[in-house]
């Protein structure tokens, strides 16, 4: 059976074929390196690994990455892996052509003699464990010392040399060498009782060590005198963009020299969790460096934003652990922001045109001027003040940059600066009728507030050239920008647009669906901030674009809840047995653990003679890989007695109904063994009263396809089973009692059957519980 390795990276493989964005970057990758015509073997696997890491331009240096490999400077997996290392942590200026080739290996020639003595040097040093286990010796171990000693060397040839010089130490195998060793027991170290009785009481866990700064590889502040990008024109001509020395000094005093960011939502709906990598990223390194991060609403289209998703996004920030240095809105800028468009009209930057949506993207196609691109200064200055005053029809005229209507780079053709929309805006009113697009504001806001990492993600990297363009024509000062790949989780969509239609179309329940990965609904699901951040840590400040599997967020919402959650008994389909050798009005409070082998911590549960289990834990024909219950076989009641089925009662249907046991008071006596298995259950908490009933909502994933973001058909492949509700599910009265806000009861884990919340929709003596995850990973699905 294929270990869960090679299950995901063959789901990896399956996923990269169908995708269609992997499948464009792969050909862009090959077209750029100019090997449409073939390609050895080798030289086509390290293209593919570029265009998995780093698709659609991600890599400022990408271009002269694709030249090594075509001339075969780079030709191996290490000397990629290399080369990668090294410009991760480049940034978008210079390349100093030394450093990366020294990095990558470039040129390095590792002759038979010096491999010889490598491997002799391992076979050495490992020789005591070679003569002990001779051919069953892991040879990987030695194979790391040759690796480190020659990275550059070529694998086979170094794989080799190795096997050749064991089999000259060793001498030919033997038939005792085919023999398969055993396996050795470890010894248990003996400790003394009282000692072990302590740590076994000590709840508290090592604090981890402090995880490497994910951000080290971003220039500091005072860095910040770099070419930040060169502008290409259509006629030839190149710009290279960066701040002066004045503009840098003036900027440093203001900023005291501390690092400044923003997290920059547009309030036009609810968050997700690729906004909680851009929070994690944003907020994260003005904590790592001892700086401040600005909320920034992105509020430059009132038609889309509401105070309603203003109100949720601040609610987010906060749960998720982020404090705000301050809370801004670009349209606080409006008045600023009007200025310089007036500058640019008057520097012959920007004119007004009267063209249509529909024309205008005629004239990019064709790469064809505006009509009144050379309009005079003078007379756009009129009309840009008559569209402020509102005497301009919405959708007749717009201020547009000018700026290379020839220029391959879509974003350089002539931009929206200004359009005219009659609409109140919902946080700087009716002031305004003209309001800033959002390649006009962005960039000069981040100028503004003195930003220094204006981070995005890498589908804005193809405007790196207007937003440099923009702060150059302006002569402001000019942050660092940095791409990062966006956050892609399989069987879900992140699209704000999609999500949107999921809700208003009524495919879920609303923003908070728990089956959403919006941060809303991963609350609603008992997902905590703790969790989120731990994942986006994992996921890292990379460049690299692909789909992060569901699991990898299951595995960190599993490693907080284990810590905190509770343990309580449930049954969610509940199976009767009564149990004979008990009298019928019998009642015992057992003792339960919140968080069993780490403190003592109880609570009680009742004991009766009717008992509950899962109708899945029973089997009428035993099998020995089966350790539920059957006729005639004995199990355990987790923390009460073992019972031995001894009846089986069906109805009509045949269908069954109830089961008879008998249970063992006295099972721990000398040389009793207690059996394997072991059930989750739940008793009357009076004899004759059935147990408190819940309802259980189980949460899958929402769609079937790995990759529903590829598929434009991506509603038909919504999972018809992404949500089982239960309504008859049976709970121990310390469950029954859980509320929203207790110490215990918001989140926990209902013993074998995974992680579990209080809906909002619970009322008293109604308790809805959602689940959170699983207990185990069942990928793949």
């Amino acid at each position: 059976m294929a270990t869960r390795e090679e299950q995901e990276a063959e789901a990896t493989r399956l996923g990269a074929v169908k995708n269609a964005k992997f499948r464009k970057s792969l050909v862009d990758v090959i077209k750029e390196a100019g090997l449409e015509g073939g390609c050895p073997k080798q030289q086509g696997a390290l293209l593919y690994t570029v265009a998995s890491k780093f698709p659609g331009n991600a890599l400022a240096h990408r271009a002269t990455l694709l030249d090594y490999i075509k001339a075969e400077k780079i030709k191996s997996n290490a000397q990629l892996d290399g080369a990668l290392e090294h410009l991760a942590h480049v940034g978008p200026g210079a390349l100093d052509a030394a450093a990366f080739e020294a990095a990558a290996g470039v040129g390095v020639v590792v002759s038979a003699e010096e491999l010889a003595a490598a491997v002799g040097a391992a076979v050495e040093a490992h020789a005591a464990r070679l003569r002990e286990e001779r051919y069953h010796a892991n040879l990987n171990i030695l194979f790391a010392d040759v690796r480190r000693a020659l990275p550059w060397a070529d694998v086979g040839e170094a794989r080799a040399e190795l096997d050749r010089q064991v089999t000259a130490f060793l001498g030919p195998r033997t038939a005792a060498d085919d023999v398969k060793p055993e396996k050795k027991k470890k010894k248990k170290a003996a400790e003394p009782k009282a000692k072990a009785e302590e740590a076994k009481a000590d709840t508290k866990k090592e604090e981890p060590a402090p995880a490497a700064d994910p951000f080290a590889f971003l220039p500091r502040p005072e860095q910040n005198n770099k070419v930040h990008t060169t502008v290409h024109f259509s006629d030839g001509r190149k710009l290279a963009i960066s701040n002066t020395p004045e503009q840098l000094a003036a900027h440093l005093r203001a900023t005291g020299g501390r690092v400044v960011t923003r997290f920059p939502p547009e309030p036009n709906g609810y968050l997700h969790i690729g906004h909680a990598k851009a929070m994690f990223i944003d907020f994260g390194m003005a904590a790592q460096t001892g700086g401040q991060c600005y909320l920034r609403f992105d509020d430059t289209n009132p038609e889309a934003e509401k105070q309603e998703y203003i109100d949720h996004i601040q609610e987010i920030v906060s749960w998720m652990g982020w404090t705000p240095s301050a809370v801004t809105y670009s349209s606080d800028y409006f008045a600023e922001l009007h200025a310089f468009a007036v500058r640019l009209i008057e520097t012959g930057n920007a004119y007004v045109c009267h063209q249509t949506a529909e024309e205008i993207k005629a004239s990019r196609e064709a790469r064809a001027p505006s009509p009144w691109r050379d309009r005079p200064a003078a007379e756009s200055l009129a009309l840009f003040e008559d569209m402020r005053r509102g005497l301009v029809d919405e959708g007749a005229a717009t201020l547009r940059m000018r700026m290379d209507h020839r220029n391959e780079n879509y974003n350089m053709f002539d931009l929206i600066a200004y359009r005219i929309k009659f609409v109140d805006h919902p946080h700087a009113g009716d002031a305004w009728c003209v309001y800033p697009s959002y390649d006009f504001t962005h960039c000069l806001v981040d100028a503004l507030e003195n930003v220094t990492h204006s981070m995005c993600t890498l589908e804005f990297e193809s405007r790196r050239a207007s937003f440099f363009w923009l702060l150059e024509a302006l002569g402001t000062y000019k942050p660092v920008v940095w791409e990062y790949a966006r956050l892609n989780i399989t069987n879900n969509v992140l699209s704000k647009r999609r999500l949107n239609r999921l809700v208003t179309e009524r495919w879920v329940s609303g923003w908070d669906d728990p089956r959403l990965l919006t941060l809303a609904g991963l609350r609603r699901r008992g997902v905590t901030p703790r969790a989120i951040n731990a994942f986006c840590r994992e996921v890292g400040v990379t460049r690299s674009e692909g789909e992060v599997h569901t699991h990898k967020l299951d595995h960190h919402i599993r490693a907080d809840l284990d810590e905190t959650a509770p343990r309580r008994l449930a049954v969610l389909r509940p199976l009767r047995v009564r149990i004979t050798n008990l009298p019928a009005d019998h009642l015992e409070q057992v003792e339960a653990l919140h968080f069993p082998g780490r403190a003592a911590d109880a609570y009680a549960v009742p004991f009766s003679a009717v008992v509950y289990i899962e109708a899945s834990d029973f089997r009428e024909q035993d099998e020995k890989s089966f350790y539920g219950l059957a006729p005639g076989k004995t199990v355990m009641l987790r923390y009460a007695y073992p019972i031995t089925c001894t009846g089986v009662v069906k109805d009509e249907a045949g269908a069954v109904v109830e089961l008879e046991a008998t249970y063992e008071r006295d099972f721990r006596g000398e040389g009793k063994k207690p059996p394997k298995g072991v059930l989750n259950w739940v008793a009357q908490p009076r004899p004759g009263v059935e147990p408190p009933t819940f309802e259980a909502r189980l949460y899958d994933v929402l769609f079937l396809s790995q990759s529903p973001a590829s598929s434009e058909k991506w509603l038909e492949e919504l999972n018809p089973k992404s949500l089982e509700v239960l309504k008859g599910a049976y709970a121990s009265p310390a469950l029954a009692a859980a509320t929203v806000g207790d110490k215990y009861e918001y989140v926990f884990q209902l013993e074998r059957l995974g992680y579990f919340c209080v809906d909002p929709d619970s009322t008293p003596g109604s308790l809805v519980l959602n689940r959170t995850c699983t207990l185990r990973d069942s990928y793949p699905k």
